[in-house]
């Protein structure tokens, strides 16, 4: 999978912007607050994911422009193909090779990259929110349907909450919980299966990379903790459905008392451990990125597997947060995939043989 040209229109702080990476790795260089990140960012919409900055549709229109076009020509799946998304007030027109799509989640398995930012340095240490994310946005490209059952369990999330909170002032709405709790638990045990296989597929390759960059001196383990309570590792569908299904009904009382749904996938966690010791609460902050190394390479891996290509890998002025050893082990496993770098300091990147180096400012780009 590559990308052949990106063309970006009125996007963020660029009047136009036409980017043809080579096939190898390529250098986005600049000061900060140039648009470096951008041009990441509009990659990384074509992935069906929402922006990795948090940004709203609408901070993609470039200031007094009416609308913002993205433009993507890309080879995958043994054709050149093309998509495009088109960003106005309110409206947005997303197109896979012509044709009009319901929305920008199709988008998903069908171009694939990986995103390697700092704030992912930090996903050990954070709170299990970042590394549910990173599960989820993981899973909807090696699963595009995924996307969707995710949506529908949040969407029934917000009702129930909605229907607890109201439930003290107006007890007979009790009758109708059952009804939104059989859905939370059909969807909810749905997701807790897809995620419990991922990272049964995951773990290994993770293991496998952290072995490489520990110079076999220790061993990365990830272990999935829903919050449904303890699971065996033979489980199926079935078991975390019903796993699930017992644990909203002894836990309706404190629910209606919170006003939310206490217990679920949106509560779930990944422990990570080396040498069967926590990275987050022992690991040091050099164990602490050599396990999101591990685990980003293993998502490569995963997704290379998926579509007998490898993805486009994004990395965003992440190398200078690491040490010589892990930039040079990172950039070889990365051989042979199309890359894209961003950075400040270009002579970070003076030995990349066949590569390619643009330079962006004031949302500028021209190759050298």
């Amino acid at each position: 999978m590559r990308i052949e040209k990106i063309t970006l229109s009125d996007f963020r702080n660029a009047t136009r912007v036409e980017f043809a990476p080579g096939p190898g790795a390529n250098v986005i260089y600049g000061d900060n607050a140039q648009g470096k990140t951008n041009i990441l960012e509009a990659i990384w919409l074509f992935s069906g994911a929402r922006s990795f900055r948090g940004a709203r549709d609408d901070d993609f229109i470039r200031f007094n422009a009416d609308s913002a076009k993205l433009e993507l020509d890309f080879y995958a799946k043994g054709r050149e193909q093309t998509a495009s998304i088109t960003v106005a007030v309110k409206k947005k027109t997303v197109l896979l090779n012509g044709i009009k799509q319901s929305g920008q989640s199709k988008l998903a398995g069908e171009f694939c990259c990986v995103l390697f930012s700092p704030d992912h340095l930090l996903l050990v240490k954070q709170g299990p929110e970042n590394r549910r994310r990173m599960i989820d946005l993981s899973l909807c490209q090696t699963f595009p349907k995924y996307a969707d059952i995710l949506d529908a369990y949040h969407k029934i999330l917000k009702q129930r909450a909605s229907l607890l909170r109201d439930i003290p002032r107006h007890p007979a709405l009790l009758e109708t919980l059952d009804i939104w709790d059989q859905s939370l638990i059909e969807y909810g045990a749905y997701i807790i299966w897809l995620r419990a296989r991922y990272i049964k597929k995951l773990a290994p390759l993770a293991a496998d990379v952290y072995r490489g960059i520990s110079g076999e001196k220790e061993q990365l383990s990830l272990a999935y903790r829903p919050a449904i309570g303890n699971v065996e590792a033979d489980f199926q569908r079935a078991d975390y459905k019903e796993t699930f299904q017992r644990a909203v009904k002894t836990g309706r009382r404190d629910d209606i008392d919170a006003g939310k749904t206490l217990c679920g996938p949106h509560r779930d966690d990944i422990d990570i451990l080396i040498d069967g010791v926590s990275a987050r609460a022992f690991g040091s902050q050099g164990q602490q990125r050599s396990c999101v190394l591990a685990l980003k390479l293993a998502e490569c891996g995963i997704l290379e597997e998926r579509n007998a290509e490898p993805p486009v890998v994004l990395l965003d002025d992440v190398m200078s947060e690491l040490d010589d050893s892990r930039r040079s082990y990172l950039l070889q496993k990365f051989e042979g995939m199309q890359v894209i770098i961003t950075c400040c300091d270009r002579t970070l990147f003076t030995g990349i043989g066949n590569g390619r180096v643009f330079h962006v400012s004031e949302g500028t780009l021209s190759a050298e």
